[in-house]
């Protein structure tokens, strides 16, 4: 058991040391993606690098490596980088070039700031002269074309967000107007009630008035009545015994 113990114990050191690595090249973004590789007429092998994933305003990183084969000298080269102004228009944003480059392989990275306005996949565009010291005198040219990093669409973002914050608003504004509405046919329902009571109302006051006419003429009419019987009963002359 102790001997499994400590073969475990790095096993485990080893992982969580390569998950914090993976963390911080994750959190730095500093990733680089091969995009070409080939060995052109088996004379000279380009590979290009380049960061994988960058917003606009930020600085891409390109790596060229040129490797000749025995023999073979690069007498010159130029690598266009090419991004896409809003998404389309294509406009050349960086770019390197030599002439007579020593023998062996050749490495150089350089920086490529790109515009606000350029979003989508960029395009590397590698041209070379090189000779072979089997052909003395003759000159031969390669030129090739590829895809490269993938720039951010990061106004197509922002609308996307104001879209759905406005979306949101939209749908929160509808609700409150709903709501407001059925308010609005409940108050209508309690007015018409009230004004109904109301009516109601009217109509037995009206009918309490009527009934006191009633009582005071008929109190008036007994009162009448009364009097014109004491009267009469007053004036009713004496009988004589």
């Amino acid at each position: 058991m102790k001997k499994l113990a400590k073969p475990i114990l790095i096993l485990i050191l080893f992982t969580l040391s390569l998950a914090i690595v993976c963390n911080v090249r994750a959190q730095n973004g500093g990733y680089m993606e091969t995009y070409f590789d080939s060995e052109m007429s088996n004379a000279i092998r380009i590979q290009v690098n380049a960061t994988a994933q960058i917003q606009p305003n930020e600085n891409l990183t390109v790596s060229l490596c040129l490797t000749p084969a025995m023999g073979v000298s690069v007498e010159n080269f130029t690598l266009d980088v090419y991004g896409f102004v809003n998404g389309t228009t294509p406009e050349v944003i960086g770019n390197i070039n030599g002439t007579d480059l020593p023998s062996g392989t050749y490495n150089k990275s350089f920086p490529v700031s790109v515009p606000d306005d350029v979003w989508g996949v960029t395009f590397g565009n590698i041209s070379l002269i090189y000779s072979m010291s089997t052909s003395p005198g003759a000159l031969y040219s390669v030129a090739c074309g590829f895809y490269m990093t993938n720039v951010e669409n990061t106004f197509l973002e922002s609308l996307e967000t104001r879209f759905n914050d406005l979306n949101e608003s939209y749908y929160n504004l509808t609700n409150a107007y709903s709501q407001i509405n059925q308010t609005l046919v409940q108050l209508q329902q309690n007015y018409t009630s009230l004004q109904q009571n109301y009516t109601t109302l009217q109509g037995s006051m009206n009918q309490l008035g009527n009934t006191r006419q009633v009582a005071i003429i008929l109190a008036i009419t007994t009162v009448f009545f009364v009097a014109t019987t004491v009267f009469l009963v007053m004036r009713r002359p004496k009988e004589s015994w």
